[in-house]
């Protein structure tokens, strides 16, 4: 839904809110429609990157190289030195992650081209390790109303600063912030799964259960402003850079974050996400369309349902349950979790780790969810983006006592053959699988993740240079090797 105010009234989230409710009776009828959603499993995915300069450091000309971008899948992000692709999807089944693949490299050849009009470059990472405090703030805001609104409200709301806080294993960082700039500097691949109504809860617990074994062996994003923090630093960041909740209201009660992992395990199905979305948080953008949703549903029509899916996309859980109107009407799983890059090889890897085991676990998901409560499930999600490879996970085990700890380095090469068996079970070519998974299994086997490589580089050169020069020399060489295509566990560190 196009976004053309920046300031709204209270009749306006009144009316809003009112139609939140409607929307949400017509997606109960929708899922209770004999045959809606019906469909092949569908993959496609979006990629958020980064515009730097010669030097490496962000470059905010992201309208003026879309303006010269003759690709319609490129599109504005929410700091001027981001950019999105929005990547076509195509049947799960044969050979999707290469032909995801194909579309990075076409799609980034695209924007490449733009960029070099502005003097850009590209660069996919999950945070740019050469990040300064100036390069953020209300300035880096991309000027479309969407943003400024976005911005204004979550402002609003909060009615004090920003604070940030995120402690890594060496360093820290404290910092105060006035804006939701800070947001730009995570960018991530996100996977988009289709999948049949009666089969969501199922798969939707699988994916929450996948995610953070996916996440410890695909970790990019180690540094923000100039600090060694996290493996995955995006996700710590991410939760307090749009942290819309103020103080603690009545009887010391905090509303519920609007990035999270979730607060439970679904019993029902999509209808619950939405309900929960809705129920839980308060609208920021409350830009009402023409449509009845209740009118299109009794005419059995499939309705836009335009404000719910623009509200769903104000509430960032790491797994989020999308409604889209195309082609009949139908759900698919967003797989939030993924840093950008290194290359197009290692995130069609992460793909085909992620939602193969996703696949693979929902076929048990009902055995597995009794033996590992949701908790443990968000505290391994953490510790995977905190430690990535170093990590130990609580994961279900066959007998009492469950869960059991085990190290990310021996539970990642079980789970391998369990994403292998899903990938084909959705009719995945073997030979595509293998590849990918191997890529996997290298990276556990060498120690070798994004995260780890730009760590070593960094050490090597720290030792010879400052900080931030070595932060924009290692840069230099990620930049280099990414563009040859090489997945990251054959990279030198030397």
């Amino acid at each position: 839904m196009a976004i053309h105010q920046e300031e709204f009234l209270p009749e306006d989230h009144a009316r809003f809110s009112q139609r939140l409710v409607e929307s949400l009776e017509a997606l109960r009828a929708l899922l209770a429609r004999p045959g809606f959603g019906a469909g092949r499993p569908t993959v496609g995915a979006e990629l958020e990157l980064y515009l730097v300069d010669a030097l490496g450091f962000p470059l905010p000309v992201n309208r003026q190289v879309l303006a010269r971008t003759e690709d319609p899948r490129v599109t504005l992000e929410l700091d001027a030195f981001n950019m999105e692709v929005n990547l076509r999807p195509g049947p799960l089944a044969g050979r999707p992650f290469t032909a995801l693949r194909k579309e990075i490299e076409s799609a980034l050849a695209a924007v490449r081209k733009g960029a070099a009009t502005q003097g850009a470059r590209v660069a996919v990472i999950g945070i740019l390790p050469t990040l300064r405090e100036a390069d953020l703030g209300s300035g880096a805001l991309t000027a479309e109303p969407r943003y400024r609104a976005m911005s204004n409200a979550i402002r609003q709301r909060r009615a004090a600063p920003f604070q940030v806080a995120i402690r890594g294993d060496e360093e820290a960082l404290n910092l105060t912030w006035n804006d939701v700039t800070l947001e730009g500097a995570n960018t991530s691949l996100q996977y988009h799964l289709r999948v049949a109504p009666e089969d969501f809860a199922r798969l939707y617990n699988a994916a929450q259960l996948a995610t953070a074994p996916a996440l410890a062996v695909a970790g990019n994003s180690p540094f923000f402003l100039g600090r060694k923090l996290w493996d995955e630093t995006r996700v710590a960041l991410f939760r307090q850079a749009v942290d819309d909740r103020g103080e603690p209201g009545e009887g010391g009660f905090q509303p519920h974050a609007r990035v999270s992992f979730g607060h439970g395990w679904v019993r029902e199905g999509a209808y619950e996400l939405f309900a929960e979305s809705v129920a839980l948080h308060p609208p920021l953008l409350p830009v009402t369309g023409d449509e009845s949703p209740r009118e299109r549903v009794a005419a059995g029509e499939v309705p836009g349902l335009d404000e719910l899916r623009l509200h769903q996309g104000t509430v960032w859980t790491w797994n989020r349950a999308i409604y889209d109107p195309k082609d009949g009407g139908h759900l698919r799983i967003e797989f939030r979790a993924l840093p950008a890059g290194p290359t197009a090889m290692d995130m069609a890897a992460n793909g085909a780790f992620l939602l193969g085991l996703t696949l693979a676990l929902a076929e048990r998901v009902d055995a597995l969810l009794p033996a590992l409560p949701f908790l443990h499930v968000y505290g391994n999600f953490i510790r995977a983006a905190r430690q990535g490879l170093d990590a130990e996970m609580l994961w279900p085990a066959d007998s009492a006592p469950s869960p059991r700890p085990v190290p990310v380095t021996m539970l990642v090469p079980r789970l391998l053959s369990e994403a292998r068996r899903g990938l084909l079970g959705a009719g995945v070519d073997a030979e595509e699988a293998d590849t990918l998974l191997g890529i996997i299994e290298q990276r556990v086997a060498l120690r070798r993740t994004g995260a780890l490589w730009q760590r070593q580089v960094l050490a090597r050169l720290e030792a010879q240079m400052p900080r931030q020069d070595a932060l924009a020399g290692m840069l230099e060489r990620y930049l280099q090797h990414a563009e040859s295509g090489a997945p990251v566990h054959t990279w030198p560190v030397d």
